[in-house]
């Protein structure tokens, strides 16, 4: 096991230490996390060596390796033996936050808690584990809660209490089978679960670029607010250029304003992507789109959909956002040929894959 020799160390370091309000330690966090999200991980990974060297033991030391391996192996299937050390990373964090005794400490230790919570939700949620999902959620909820407490020690609390006062309140109205379920929790509030998102996008330390991320899906898919969404695509692309991620949402998001020739400006950056065949299929849908929308070339956005569905159909519910934005496509363009009964199929399949069907680029 990877932390057999944990217990060797434990008595002589100071496990309970403060490492983010120590200036040096701050700023190295603050690269090393820089580096990750910009896909730097040769840099990445000489930081991270040098943070644990000053701070074995500490909560945070797992919780950024545990990210560095989320992303040099996004998207992260649970058939990529890579899971394994991540949940290992991540649930040793989350031991560690707990042991924390020193009230000086709560806030920090809280918030790699939370982190690290956040990160393996994520990770099974995306891969269908809703047999982990279910158990995880309901002992994260005191946490949570417990952020609203300490939210004036780190900017980083602000994307937790936003998260919770936003979905509290949004969420049991785009999906009312949950709304006798929220009422068994305190109410939130939009208005202001935006504005605490807002300011984690600015004056966070770990937590800025998925601030961002979370605010530009916000904005697009619960809000209907293009403008306001294309603000932080545009915001997490020049932050962080090298992320294929945000790049394919940034020119998504183009597509979807119909500012094509920005699109296509930023296409080139898709060899980026080479070697990572979910993102090359990402970028080829996006293609299609372009095609169909801004060129009008049906013949050749249907081959760019058809081989991006064939390669990104290997990742699962990772996948499905942009095979239904291929099938909404193909669907349009059955129609314009008078395939009346193919127009249906793949519609049908496209609202079957798409969690927001008005995100479709019909308009």
């Amino acid at each position: 096991m990877r932390y057999t020799g944990l217990a060797l160390f434990l008595s002589t370091v100071p496990l309970n230490a403060q490492l983010l309000q120590d200036t040096s330690a701050l700023n190295l966090v603050k690269k090393d996390i820089d580096c990750i999200y910009n896909l730097q991980f040769n840099i990445a990974h000489e930081v991270y060596t040098e943070i644990s060297r000053s701070f074995p033991g500490h909560p945070i030391t797992f919780l950024l390796r545990g990210i560095m391996t989320y992303w040099e192996n996004y998207p992260m299937l649970h058939t990529n033996p890579s899971h394994v050390s991540f949940e290992e990373d991540m649930r040793q964090c989350i031991r560690l936050s707990e042991t924390n005794d020193n009230p000086d400490h709560e806030a920090e230790y809280l918030l790699a808690d939370l982190c690290a919570r956040g990160m393996l939700l994520t990770f099974y949620d995306d891969n269908d584990l809703i047999m982990e999902v279910i158990p995880l959620t309901t002992s994260t909820y005191k946490h949570l809660r417990h952020a609203f407490d300490l939210v004036s020690a780190y900017a980083d609390l602000n994307y937790f209490t936003g998260i919770y006062n936003y979905y509290r309140e949004a969420y049991p109205k785009i999906y009312p089978v949950y709304k006798s379920l929220a009422l068994l929790f305190p109410h939130g509030n939009i208005e202001n679960g935006l504005k605490e998102l807002q300011a984690a996008a600015v004056n966070s330390v770990v937590l800025r670029a998925e601030s961002c991320y979370l605010l530009s899906w916000l904005y697009l898919n619960y809000e209907n607010k293009l403008p306001e969404s294309i603000f932080y695509c545009k915001t997490l692309h020049e932050m962080y250029p090298e992320n294929v991620l945000y790049l394919s949402t940034y020119i998504k998001t183009l597509l979807l304003m119909k500012r094509y020739n920005e699109a296509e400006q930023l296409m080139p950056a898709s060899r980026e992507s080479e070697g990572n065949i979910f993102f090359q299929a990402q970028f080829i849908i996006l293609k299609g789109i372009l095609q169909e929308k801004g060129y009008h070339d049906n013949k050749l956005a249907q081959q760019y959909y058809n081989t991006g569905l064939s390669d990104i159909s290997l990742f699962g519910k990772y996948g499905n956002e942009y095979a239904a934005y291929a099938y909404f496509g193909l669907s349009r363009i059955s129609e314009d040929d008078g395939e009346k009964h193919t127009r249906k199929i793949y519609r049908k399949e496209a609202l079957k894959l798409a969690d927001f069907k008005k995100i479709n680029f019909d308009k």
